[in-house]
């Protein structure tokens, strides 16, 4: 049990340490504006679905936390997200050009942000939510979560959500994959069926997630 607590404070640490250094760096959302042209053919097509590793829908990234976009960037340049599409695309972005694409995205959320509605869930999830400690770290209604670099996950596409959760449950060798100790401790405690049932939950709730259309001509 010391051990493990050990682990976790340590992951913790490092959590806290690279979301300072990355807020050291202060994003432009106009210049980001500049910056976006591989994310749009996936990110800014209502419905784009992607094939690889499953077929599921590429997440809703505008609306999404500047905090949790650049995170999630600096993930797949290290190697802790495996994706050999956005692995590739990363590599190619500057710590000023994540900042600014992740300040370009975030301002895209609703034009004004409105109370989000809860949805209570059924007495099966309500059990796995509290298993799982969700609302702990991904806050009130999954849309609030309580460090910037935690998504929003409140309105997410569901499959996509699914295809996420259970990237965690892979072996940390495998050649796609998400590493994080925190969220592969959590996602191996569920079957995939019930991290669908997770899935499915947040993402029919209210949130400020969405798909906003750009010009491919800039």
């Amino acid at each position: 049990m010391k051990k493990t607590w050990t682990t976790l404070f340590g992951l913790t640490v490092a959590l806290a340490t690279g979301t300072a250094l990355a807020q050291d760096i202060q994003g432009n959302a106009q210049a980001g504006a500049g910056k976006v042209a591989m994310c749009i053919g996936c990110h800014s097509i209502p419905g784009y679905q992607a094939s690889f590793p499953e077929v599921h829908k590429v997440p809703m990234i505008s609306g999404q936390g500047a905090g949790y976009i650049s995170a999630a960037l600096h993930a797949y340049q290290k190697g802790e997200r495996r994706h050999p599409t956005m692995r590739g695309i990363a590599d190619t972005l500057t710590d000023q050009d994540i900042a600014d694409v992740a300040a370009f995205y975030a301002g895209q959320g609703p034009a004004e942000a409105g109370a989000a509605q809860a949805r209570e869930p059924g007495p099966q999830v309500a059990a796995l939510l509290q298993k799982g400690a969700c609302v702990s770290c991904h806050g009130d209604n999954f849309s609030k979560p309580i460090d910037g670099s935690y998504p929003k996950l409140a309105g997410q596409y569901s499959d996509y959500l699914f295809v996420a959760l259970k990237a965690y449950k892979r072996d940390p060798a495998a050649y796609v994959g998400r590493s994080n100790g925190v969220m592969a401790g959590i996602a191996k405690q569920f079957s995939n069926a019930e991290l669908k049932e997770l899935a499915h939950y947040m993402g029919s709730l209210d949130g400020d997630l969405r798909v906003v259309p750009q010009s491919r001509f800039r």
